[in-house]
């Protein structure tokens, strides 16, 4: 059966199902894939998925978001009455609550079948480092499924779940997605609660979905993006990073890494998987913009090289002192140089992160996404075996960094490999830029599947356009007032031909006033400015009578925001809309 949320929302509907038959015959399935696969830890018994199925009877199914999805928890993430062991058994216990992001999902009324085998402490991004057994690909059981998240992974590729919750600290929530042609939606830092996680480093740590398509990672982000009081690093979503915000991409420029910073550890497959994602992007209506990844890639150095292996440590670090052997020795030697760390290091660190995060902020001004290869190549379970911990670097060479510098990213499957092994690339950007990212995804995965249908509505991020035909003109008396706000120019172009200009009375800086009218308009030479949303308030309660901001209609049939003019402010004012545009104007009277 389709579980993606749609599809199950119409066999629900139709009667092609019910939320009893499904999640009992899921568990069977289920039951049957783990010897193999080691994707649970618990399975929940028939017996514990009772309250949860007689919870949605008599419910109408209009009034439950998520009525009868089953879903996945990672062992790390609590489920009231249900252990929870980071796949240490003697670290388990039982909560008495659910983490935050559990309660919503079951309130919304999807329904868990078990928590998921995971890298112990969510230490890893392989998959095999668990006492419940290694998780083998998806599609071919040689290769890793990926981790830390392994088992949540697979619970969405092997068909017994709809979605399912991992976390993400270095890369848990992506490099399983790319190894088993999955989305991997990892959100900006705490804008999924982190409460009731059982935490890897604290300061870092992110709840990430698993999902078939970015639509429905969409969809799950727009339900659960709420600020917790259960959790102090909770924040708050921004109004332009809201479901509404999920459409199609418009003209876009995204960040390529120097051919010098990419590194595909001897894989000949990966540059040309690459390469094919890019010219995706760029028929999308994406723009290339060549990037020092540099920066980025020393920041990524810092979190397994620097102080924030202590941070890990503060979670395991009194099990392995009181009972070594209950530890993996891989996750040991890990933490082994934790507890020689000093407050020193540690804030010199943090002095080298904030001075690599603004030369990293500064680079992605003025992009609106950059793609990176999710992983340089796969690695063989018997790579891992023989060397598991520059394994295991190697594929975070690309994911280090982004929790550490506080972006957003999400992996998307782009193509496969000679042998079928799944590949993607992830695409990353500021934070809250989470639903603009997910719309790219999107983008990229309807390229691949042209029976998808495109949202209608155009994806939106954390810049505002604005059209402007007057003193705010690139080099004009008032221009200044974008430039301060962090704003470019994105297109010259024109309006659409409905309007009249006019040479406003008063000033200076004199200023002209555009109007749209139902008969005898022309089109006027316009810019386009793009400035960050935050900036947008102080510039428009900085507009003074008769201008204001409204709707205006570019020559492409576009509407963007834009400078207008109140009728009343037309009194003494000259039309020079023959003229077509401010610059003219000032020319004419030169």
């Amino acid at each position: 059966m389709n579980l993606q949320l749609d599809a199950l929302r119409t066999a629900y509907r139709t009667g092609e199902t019910t939320p009893r038959q499904l999640l009992l015959a899921l568990r069977e399935k289920a039951a049957a894939l783990n010897p193999d696969f080691h994707l649970f830890i618990h399975l929940l018994s028939i017996e514990e998925l009772e309250p949860f199925l007689t919870a949605l009877d008599g419910r109408d199914i209009d009034s439950l978001p998520l009525y009868g999805v089953p879903f996945a928890i990672k062992d790390n993430i609590d489920l009231a009455g249900i252990p929870t062991t980071a796949a240490c058994p003697a670290f388990a216990y039982v909560p008495e609550h659910s983490a935050t992001i559990v309660e919503q999902l079951l309130a919304l009324g999807a329904i868990p079948l078990g928590k998921t085998n995971l890298d112990q402490f969510a230490t890893g991004l392989n998959g095999s480092r668990s006492p419940y057994g290694a998780c083998p690909n998806s599609v071919l059981p040689e290769y890793p499924s990926g981790g830390s998240s392994a088992g949540s992974s697979l619970a969405v590729a092997l068909g017994v779940a709809s979605f399912s919750l991992g976390t993400d600290t270095a890369g848990s929530g992506r490099v399983p997605a790319a190894l088993n042609n999955l989305v991997g939606m990892k959100a900006t830092k705490g804008l999924i609660s982190t409460a009731g996680v059982v935490p890897a480093c604290r300061t870092l740590d992110c709840v990430t979905t698993f999902t078939a398509t970015a639509r429905e990672a969409s969809q799950l982000l727009a339900l659960t993006a709420r600020l917790d009081p259960r959790d102090e690093y909770s924040r708050s979503n921004p109004l332009w990073n809201d479901g509404s915000a999920f459409g199609t991409p418009r003209a876009f420029r995204f960040g390529v890494p120097r051919i010098q910073d990419l590194e595909f550890f001897g894989c000949n497959q990966g540059p040309v998987l690459f390469g094919k994602a890019i010219e995706r992007l760029k028929a999308l209506g994406g723009e290339a913009v060549e990037l020092d990844l540099s920066p980025f890639l020393e920041a990524a150095r810092l979190l397994y090289e620097g102080p924030w292996v202590a941070e890990r440590y503060s979670v395991a670090g009194g099990l392995m002192e009181q009972n070594p052997e209950a530890v993996l020795p891989v996750i040991r030697a890990v933490l082994a140089k934790a507890p020689a760390v000093s407050g020193v290091q540690t804030f010199r660190a943090q002095y080298r992160l904030q001075t690599l995060k603004a030369l990293c902020d500064k680079a992605l001004e003025n992009l609106d996404c950059v793609v990176t290869p999710t992983i340089g190549r796969p690695v063989t379970l018997a790579e891992l075996d023989a060397d598991p911990v520059l394994r295991n670097s190697e594929l975070g060479y690309y994911t280090n960094f982004m929790n550490l510098l506080d972006y957003a990213a999400v992996a998307v499957p782009s193509g496969f490999m000679d042998n079928g092994l799944p590949w993607g690339v992830t695409l990353f950007g500021r934070a809250f830029t989470d639903q603009y990212l997910l719309s790219v995804a999107d983008g990229l995965q309807r390229l691949q599947d042209l029976a998808a249908s495109a949202p209608a509505t155009v994806a939106r991020n954390d810049r505002a356009r604005l059209v402007v035909c007057g003193a705010h003109l690139e080099g004009l008396a008032l221009n200044w007032q974008l430039k301060q706000r962090g704003a470019r120019r994105v297109e010259t172009t024109f309006s659409s031909p409905d309007y009249h200009l006019y040479a406003l009375a008063g000033g200076p800086p004199f200023r002209p006033g555009m109007v749209r009218v139902k008969d005898g308009g022309v089109a006027i030479a316009v810019e386009v400015w793009e400035l960050p949303s935050s900036e947008l308030g102080s510039f428009l309660t900085g507009i003074p009578a008769p201008l204001g901001l409204g709707r205006v209609q570019l020559a492409d049939g576009r509407w963007e925001s834009g400078f207008i003019c109140e009728a009343y402010g037309l009194e003494g004012a000259v039309d020079i809309s023959h003229l077509g545009g401010w610059r003219a104007y000032l020319k004419n009277l030169r």
